[in-house]
């Protein structure tokens, strides 16, 4: 048999192992989802347990630790840090005036903050604009932006501190402070499914 007639059998074969690798990279997916962390309770595990089509580009955090202590600016340029967010539940956005995919869910993000506000969770859009203190505040005017706080990263001190490569990206974080999973991209945050599941996964524990 020449190499060229050789040649589907090695393609089906290779195809057939991306299937199996991809396979069981799934259920280490759901396996982490529902498996339970250190200083994360089994109720808050299953909470937080995907279902339908709530997001396609959701990553469970591989093991749950407290979020970084790095400081940004509050929109009158005062100091603020996740530690004193401590107690409620945070949907923490990274995002720019020159990200589209940002600018198109940024709407969305403020009527989910007045949805769960109720539910001791607040969203946070963190701006990685250079002039974010000059151009965050303009946008949410402009934009009829009224439940989400001006927030800058001005040196993007944050947004290394959690490691994130692409905006949008949004850290679902609990009322301990742990981070819980990311968002990579844009999503529909006021979706009803959305909401309930941001309810259910980020409500303080009672």
């Amino acid at each position: 048999m020449s190499p060229a007639a050789s040649t589907p059998n090695l393609i089906d074969f290779a195809s057939k192992k991306r299937v199996i690798t991809r396979l069981l990279g799934i259920a280490l997916i759901v396996g982490m989802v529902g498996t339970s962390h250190p200083g994360t309770s089994f109720a808050e595990t299953e909470a937080c347990q995907l279902s339908g089509d709530v997001f396609r580009n959701y990553q469970p955090a591989k093991s749950i630790n407290s979020v970084p202590d790095t400081q940004f600016l509050a929109g009158d340029g005062s100091k603020v840090s996740l530690q004193d967010y401590r107690g409620k539940g945070v949907v923490l956005n990274f995002w720019a005036t020159w990200c589209a995919p940002c600018v198109r869910e940024m709407p969305q993000l403020d009527r989910l903050a007045a949805l769960v506000r109720g539910n001791a969770i607040e969203v946070l859009t963190i701006s990685e604009d250079r002039k974010g203190m000059v151009l965050a505040p303009k946008f949410y005017e402009k934009n009829k932006l009224r439940d989400l706080p001006v927030l800058v990263d001005k040196k993007s001190e944050l947004l290394r501190a959690f490691n994130i490569k692409g905006l949008p990206s949004t850290v679902l974080i609990n009322a301990e402070g742990q981070e819980i999973g990311r968002v990579l991209g844009i999503a529909e945050w006021d979706s009803a499914e959305t909401v309930n599941f941001v309810r259910k996964c980020l409500s303080p524990k009672k």
